[in-house]
């Protein structure tokens, strides 16, 4: 399918600075490495034309090469927003005309979500977008052409997202989608990572490292 997908990450090493009372460093690198995996394992499966991650870590990008995606290397971490508005420049760059962009932290996408998000404007010229289960975040979204509004991301992005479009005279679309909308940042959401993607590389860590049990006496 001729999309031009990005996943912006990054890095392993400080991330997810909110799981801190469940995990530990190396725990929380191991889960950001494992959600990333299962993102880039959905998109493989949903068998976009350019898959790229976004990163300046070379982790990452050592991850991103050994499973054959392109890699879109930063010079400084400047945050999300940055990060897709580069990969939207290289999109437009590349003369592709849908730009799809996921997070690295939804382990319980799945492909057929993916493909929902890149159908969604029929082939259109248009935009759409995925909210995250708090109804705040913006966890998926698709710009036909690339450069057809910026994006700001950082709760809440969906809100702001959906106004911004309309203000540039689109009619935004929304798919409310669990999987991609299941970002994992807090302790809590590590429950629902268990009981919903238990599918997942993510989860099977979790469940190596017994997390449920942290989870209940915390």
């Amino acid at each position: 399918m001729s999309v031009f997908a990005a996943v912006p990450v990054k890095d392993l090493v400080n991330a997810k600075q909110r799981l801190v009372p469940v995990l530990s460093g190396d725990e929380r690198s191991e889960l950001a490495r494992s959600m990333l995996e299962d993102v880039l394992d959905a998109l493989a499966v949903a068998r976009f034309e350019a898959v790229h991650v976004v990163t300046r870590d070379a982790a990452v990008i050592e991850l991103a090469r050994r499973r054959g995606v392109g890699c879109l290397t930063e010079r400084a971490n400047r945050g999300h927003t940055e990060a897709v508005a580069f990969a939207q420049r290289e999109a437009l760059t590349a003369g592709a005309v849908r730009f799809i962009t996921v997070p690295g932290d939804v382990p319980c996408t799945t492909a057929d979500e993916l493909v929902q998000l890149a159908e969604a404007l029929g082939g259109g010229p248009g935009v759409a977008f995925v909210p995250s289960l708090s109804g705040f975040g913006t966890n998926g979204v698709l710009l036909t052409p690339p450069d057809a509004m910026a994006l700001k991301f950082g709760e809440p992005s969906f809100g702001n997202h959906l106004e911004a479009a309309r203000d540039r005279g689109w009619r935004p679309r929304v798919l409310n989608l669990p999987g991609l909308g299941l970002d994992i940042d807090a302790p809590e959401d590590l429950a629902a990572l268990l009981e919903r993607g238990s599918h997942t590389r993510s989860a099977a860590l979790l469940r190596r490292l017994d997390v449920a049990t942290r989870l209940s006496s915390a």
